[in-house]
């Protein structure tokens, strides 16, 4: 289901308007903000994959059935994820929230009266919940809940899968090293001198490829260290705000996994859905179960206007 969905889906003519954000740090954001939707209408911000972006079909599903249903929309390219590199050596990892968090804050000052539900796919989902989960409390009265899609939630686990030997992990794991390797050398000659190039270009497995660059130059001693530290499932009993998890029993990318979270962290899993895929009905007519579901589960949660006084006190 996984490989299906991603051959055979044209993703849905929605139309966006791409904005770039400068951020203090002197890089950027690029992000695609939903054309049509009313000023009062609820927020939905979307947060891709590994080496996704806006424009990759779940996404843009996303955005057609929030359009659907009358919501506003925002989906974040992660750093260097539009099609243009970040202007820093770092981009982005599993575990950054920092940049979710900068969107959100924008979106708040713009309307400090409009909700705001967040879903994240694969590795963007991983970032929801541990964003989530290190807010607990402090989270912005504004967010109401969120959807993880697919999450890798244990990233050692998950780096074991996509590592071991076999036909479909060689082949998920070269198409994603390809891009990855690819990146990392165009920071290299952005950056002469800070990045381990013969062993990027050596490196033919998630474990290596995070060892010699993803971890060192986002500041991680191993790639051990960056797994444990970037994983959201083991803080996930810090999340304070309805977070909804759905994942499929037949996931190539992300192995079944027991995780504890508080009393606001409920979990789905299905015994087919692949990878963000989740295809559903015949193949004249199909939709992604996945997506209806997570715009279902928010739908509760962006009704209820906020109450004037706390608007008044986070703004």
């Amino acid at each position: 289901m996984t490989v299906y969905a991603s051959l055979v889906r044209l993703p849905p003519r929605t139309s966006v308007r791409r904005v770039r954000w400068e951020l203090p740090d002197g890089d950027f954001l690029d992000v695609d903000r939903l054309e049509g939707a009313e000023r009062d209408s609820p927020m939905l911000v979307i947060l891709h994959g590994l080496e996704g972006s806006s424009r990759v079909g779940y996404v843009r599903g996303l955005l057609a059935y929030a359009k659907q249903r009358g919501l506003a929309a925002l989906a974040l390219n992660f750093r260097g994820c539009s099609g243009e590199p970040n202007r820093l050596l770092p981009s982005y990892h599993s575990g950054d929230t920092r940049d979710l968090a900068t969107v959100v804050e924008r979106l708040v000052t713009e309307q400090p009266d409009r909700l705001i539900g967040v879903v994240g796919f694969s590795l963007g989902g991983n970032v929801l919940a541990k964003w989530f989960a290190e807010r607990g409390e402090a989270l912005p009265i504004q967010v109401r809940a969120g959807v993880a899609i697919s999450p890798p939630l244990d990233l050692a686990a998950c780096a074991a899968v996509l590592d071991a030997p076999g036909f479909w992990p060689a082949i998920y794991r070269g198409r994603f090293l390809i891009r990855l390797r690819h990146k990392a050398l165009t920071k290299a000659k952005a950056f002469p001198g800070r990045v381990d190039v013969a062993g990027v270009r050596s490196s033919t497995t998630f474990a290596q490829f995070d060892d010699r660059f993803t971890a060192p130059v986002n500041g991680f001693s191993s790639a051990a260290e960056y797994w444990r530290l970037s994983s959201a499932g083991p803080l996930l009993g810090g999340v304070r705000r309805p977070l909804h998890v759905i994942a499929a029993d037949d996931d190539p990318f992300v192995p079944p996994i027991e995780f504890k979270g508080s009393d606001q962290v409920s979990s789905e899993f299905t015994p087919a859905g692949g990878h963000v895929a989740f295809v559903a009905g015949p193949p004249w007519d199909t939709e992604r179960y996945a997506e209806r579901t997570a715009l279902d589960f928010l739908a509760d949660f962006l009704k209820a206007p906020l109450a004037p006084a706390l608007t008044a006190k986070v703004s």
